[in-house]
Formats: structure tokens, sequence, C-alpha cells
């Protein structure tokens, strides 16, 4: 199958996810997975490992350095990564590099490794559905760029997913 022609979704959101949203994460991945559907995520603690969990077929798995939570990056950020990631955030010029790394690998999660093949979707879990954290990075550039996002924060966007692969959400 030729790149273009492949569907990815990024699965990402905050590291406090409560774990009945982290559960349905899981499910969401697998009924993805399913589809065809190839999960993009960061690695990280909480809702990016439910992703990873869930998903029973192909990921691409973007961390912001080699080690990270025990992970080997097999994505290197690029330049373009930290010049993308440096438009999208209030005060980059503030981050740390570590802080950067991490904002920069937000791009390929929602553009793929090079920037140029984006994700039909991101589903993703934000407090009250704000804007906050990391994931909010991630969030700016997807919308940036006409991004379907799906926030598990807003009642309407869970209830979405629930019924489409007939969840029992207890909250």
């Amino acid at each position: 199958m030729k790149e273009k022609d492949k569907k990815y979704y990024a699965g990402i959101g905050s590291r406090k996810t409560p774990e009945s949203i982290l559960r349905l994460m899981s499910s969401i991945a697998e009924y993805l997975s399913n589809q065809g559907y190839i999960l993009r995520s960061g690695g990280a603690e909480g809702a990016d490992k439910a992703f990873e969990q869930g998903c029973k077929g192909d990921k691409e798995i973007f961390i912001p350095w080699n080690g990270f939570n025990n992970l080997s990056q097999l994505y290197p950020l690029t330049k373009e990564c930290f010049e993308l990631a440096s438009q999208f955030h209030p005060v980059w010029d503030k981050l740390s590099q570590g802080a950067k790394k991490l904002h920069a690998r937000n791009c390929q999660q929602i553009l793929g490794k090079d920037l140029n093949n984006p994700v039909d979707f991101v589903i993703c879990w934000t407090k009250n559905g704000k804007e906050v954290g990391g994931t909010a990075q991630a969030i700016r550039v997807a919308k940036s760029k006409k991004i379907r996002i799906f926030n598990l924060g807003i009642l309407e966007d869970k209830s979405y997913w629930c019924d489409l692969i007939k969840y029992n959400y207890e909250s």
C-alpha cells in the first residue's frame, strides 16, 4: 500500500488522563486497528500508552529523544520539526531544550516523520476539553491543517466514540 493510501490517526493526551478514559482509549485503538488505521503517538505515560496498549496493528511512536521512557528513537527530530513547533508555541524562547524536543515531536505525531503526511484525525483527552499542556501544541498544529479533533474531555466527542464502538462507559 502506498504511503498516501494509508489511514492514520493520532492517539494522544495528558499523562494525567483518568483511568476510565484510558480504558476507552485502549478500546478505541483496538477498534481503529481493526479498521486498518495506523496509530501515531508519543510514548508518554497516560494517554499515549493507553492507545499503544489497545493498538493491535501498525503504529508509529514518535519520541523526543533516544531512551525516552526506555524507548528507541526510530524517527529523529529534524530542524523542520523545531521550526514548525516554534511557530505554534506561545513562549517557545522560554522553553528548556527538553520541552522543545517534546513539542517538536508533537508535530511529527500530527504530520508524520517528514511533516508531509498528516493524520486523518486526532483523538485526545484534556481536562474539560481545554487546550492545555503538551497536547495543546498538537491540537494547534492539527487545527492549522484543518484536521478533525475528537477530545474525550468533551462529552459530545466521548459519546460519539462510545456509540461508534459500542462501549459502555462508566466514569
